[in-house]
């Protein structure tokens, strides 16, 4: 079973973490104020949580498959999800499995599939994993941060993290985002079910992007100072925005 933690009481809150990452990242996020449950699960191949799939097919679908089984063991009646970047593609993908999930918040993530060049990306990142991981995780985690000069000390400790990770979960990984659904009409079909949460300074996404990728903009918060770890760049303001969703 993957590893997870459990904090406090209160309606069910999943965080899922993203690529290179691990459940430390919600270290970040001053969530008392929530009043939730929280559940912190390392996805496979990340934090303390190993990869079991034994296909030739890596996908989003076995992570998904493995955080129900924790929701089963906990007997987990009803839950919402907070994912970051690949964190959230797995909740999405939960939100069509499981009748349980009701809400999905994307934290710098997004609900379509990949570009055809991106997908060429994810090919290149799960090659260079075995040949120079440790260049590849020195340049890529910078590169997440809007403004990296203010973060010295967060990106050296994201960094030291990933390189504890084996390059076949990096692989992996990035094998498994570049099959993903796309799941813009179900988001279309239920705006109210979905809320992003996007840094303005993230260069992995455009925002104008993702503003003509919704029929509505209701649900679409953007942090000005952030860029794909809004969490820590802007972590009051996250908090703040993740109060209202589910207050």
């Amino acid at each position: 079973m993957l590893h997870f933690t459990v904090d406090r009481e209160g309606k069910t809150l999943v965080f899922l973490h993203g690529f290179l990452e691990s459940n430390s990242m919600w270290s970040f996020l001053d969530l008392k104020d929530l009043n939730a449950q929280n559940i912190f699960i390392d996805l496979p191949g990340h934090g303390n949580s190993a990869i079991t799939d034994n296909s030739e097919s890596p996908s989003i679908e076995f992570m998904a498959h493995e955080v129900l089984k924790v929701f089963n063991f906990l007997g987990i009646k009803s839950y919402s999800i907070i994912g970051h970047s690949m964190g959230g593609y797995v909740g999405l993908l939960l939100k069509e499995m499981d009748s349980r999930c009701e809400k999905v918040v994307l934290l710098n993530s997004n609900f379509w599939g990949d570009s055809e060049q991106k997908k060429k990306d994810r090919i290149r990142v799960a090659d260079i994993a075995f040949k120079a991981k440790k260049l590849f995780i020195q340049e890529a985690i910078p590169n997440l941060f809007g403004k990296p000069e203010n973060h010295h000390a967060e990106i050296d400790t994201l960094i030291d993290e990933a390189l504890r990770m084996p390059p076949e979960s990096i692989a992996y990984s990035a094998l498994a985002m570049r099959e993903r659904t796309d799941f813009t009409s179900e988001v279309h079909k239920n705006p109210t079910e979905y809320f992003i949460i996007h840094g303005k300074l993230d260069k992995l996404v455009d925002t104008d992007f993702i503003k003509s990728q919704l029929k509505s903009s209701k649900n679409l918060f953007v942090l000005e100072k952030a860029g794909h770890m809004a969490h820590i760049e802007q972590s009051e303001e996250v908090i703040a925005i993740l109060k209202a969703i589910f207050s």
